[in-house]
């Protein structure tokens, strides 16, 4: 067992659906990430996903399931600090990887990141599903910090996915009938309790699948905003085929409420 979350930590997580882990990533881990990056930006993964920029400035390169066509990455989800820390979060004795995914703004993008929760967008149900997100550059406001609705996983509230950009190569998603439209956050800011951190390379955000969340675009012209996330479940997360979840995220071998398994959502602790 590597590092321990505190007992603060892990009340803002259960209270506020997100909080803020610092020096999780050490500089060796950050250095491989940083190599793998710059591979797939060069030759993208299978399932990439780049938005188009607002004006054509900057760059948003997207990429998802990386983990799967990069040994770094590979290793990086099954064997960094993540999945033990998962677990502590969830309390759980089985951890499975989810996906990872890449959200890389280069200087000027300003394109922002919707406000949305994740959970509607992928083919899982139960209460143990959370991100770690990190950026191997420093984050601020104007380069593109996560913003969160704090509390807004005890909502209860599943919101329509939409794709996040005007961009041929993301698919669009099916209308799910239980699922409503986001509402305008950015258009009624004091209606919401929303927190934001900055981050240093090896800070990671924490945050539940169901946690409201979006970013604007980086506006700095002197940095990049190289994100990357790693999704894990918990016990109680089983398959869900409802309408409206993300395709490539979906898995035939599956059935509705079956425990995630296989090669596509690999159980990670305990390991084999």
């Amino acid at each position: 067992m590597g590092r321990r979350i505190s007992e603060a930590d892990l009340q803002a997580y259960d209270e506020d659906g997100a909080c803020v882990l610092r020096g999780v990533i050490d500089e060796q881990w950050r250095a491989e990430l940083a190599d793998a990056i710059e591979r797939d930006i060069t030759s993208p993964g299978p399932n990439y996903h780049g938005y188009a920029s607002e004006d054509g400035a900057g760059g948003f390169h997207g990429n998802l399931r990386i983990w799967q066509n990069d040994q770094t990455f590979h290793r990086f989800c099954h064997q960094s600090p993540l999945p033990e820390l998962a677990q502590q979060f969830f309390r759980s004795e089985r951890i499975n990887l989810l996906y990872d995914q890449l959200f890389v703004k280069e200087p000027g993008t300003l394109t922002p990141t919707r406000w949305h929760n994740d959970q509607p967008y992928w083919a899982v149900r139960g209460w143990h599903v959370l991100s770690f997100w990190m950026s191997l550059d420093p984050v601020t406001e104007d380069s593109g910090a996560l913003k969160f609705i704090r509390g807004s996983h005890k909502w209860d509230r599943w919101f329509q996915p939409e794709t996040f950009g005007d961009n041929s190569a993301t698919d669009g998603y099916e209308l799910n009938e239980t699922y409503e439209p986001m509402p305008d956050v950015d258009g009624n800011p004091d209606d919401y309790d929303i927190v934001s951190w900055d981050l240093e390379p090896g800070d990671v955000y924490v945050f539940h699948g169901l946690t409201v969340h979006g970013a604007g675009g980086n506006l700095r012209q002197d940095r990049r905003r190289r994100g990357y996330t790693v999704r894990y479940t918990g016990d109680d997360a089983v398959y869900d085929t409802r309408p409206g979840t993300n395709t490539h995220l979906r898995d035939k071998s599956l059935k509705d409420g079956e425990p995630l398994k296989g090669p596509m959502y690999p159980i990670i602790i305990p390991a084999a």
